[in-house]
């Protein structure tokens, strides 16, 4: 290849940037807190289940009790973490990350396509007629 830096140098060089490190930073920020506390409120519901179990077979109303309603709410809170998560993403995450990516796709816009070094065959899977 003709050009200064390989793909691989040219992805290297953006990881290192300061803006993808922010990137990574905020996601990172969002996503362990969450992860943690969801981790923490089921455990909380599995050892309710095995350790107090008069407690979670008190009856709110009706056949209801506590036990059901913990265990709807666990399906509530990850619906509840995936729309936030999302809501998060689509304000933070994303403007940022499309930023990275034209930024990418202007330098390599600018340094043009890429020309096959000496001795290598010109030939590309897009163009049939010069691979016969």
């Amino acid at each position: 290849m003709t050009t200064d830096t390989t793909p691989t140098e040219k992805y290297l060089e953006v990881q290192r940037s300061d803006e993808f490190v922010g990137l990574r930073r905020k996601l990172r920020n969002f996503i362990f807190p969450v992860t943690i506390a969801f981790f923490l409120w089921y455990a909380l519901y599995v050892l309710l289940s095995v350790y107090a179990r008069d407690f979670m077979s008190v009856k709110l109303f009706g056949n209801i009790n506590v036990a059901l309603v913990l265990g709807l709410l666990q399906f509530i809170s990850t619906f509840v973490i995936a729309w936030y998560y999302s809501r998060f993403a689509s304000r933070e995450i994303d403007p940022i990350a499309d930023k990275i990516r034209a930024d990418m796709t202007a330098a390599a816009a600018a340094r043009g396509p890429a020309t096959p070094a000496a001795g290598e065959d010109e030939a590309t899977e897009t163009d049939p007629e010069a691979v016969k």
